[in-house]
């Protein structure tokens, strides 16, 4: 009986040590994620800038001699 009990003593640490290690790697992405999402917004207000609001104005076309 106490052999029993150890063993599942010892199946509980291990799974506590797994939920341990899942709940940090969670964490970590977690934090690569919203980093990632900071950095595509940061992105999409760069190309806003850059972009001509109406692109099909004559003034922004190239001439086709170019």
């Amino acid at each position: 009986m106490e052999e029993r009990i150890v063993v599942l003593e010892t199946k509980l640490m291990a799974a506590e040590d797994l939920l341990d290690e899942l709940n940090r790697t969670v964490w970590r992405q977690q934090q690569e994620l919203d980093l990632l999402r900071q950095h595509l917004h940061q992105l999409a207000q760069q190309l806003k800038t850059l972009q001509p609001g109406d692109p099909l104005r004559p003034e922004d076309e190239i001439p086709p001699h170019w």
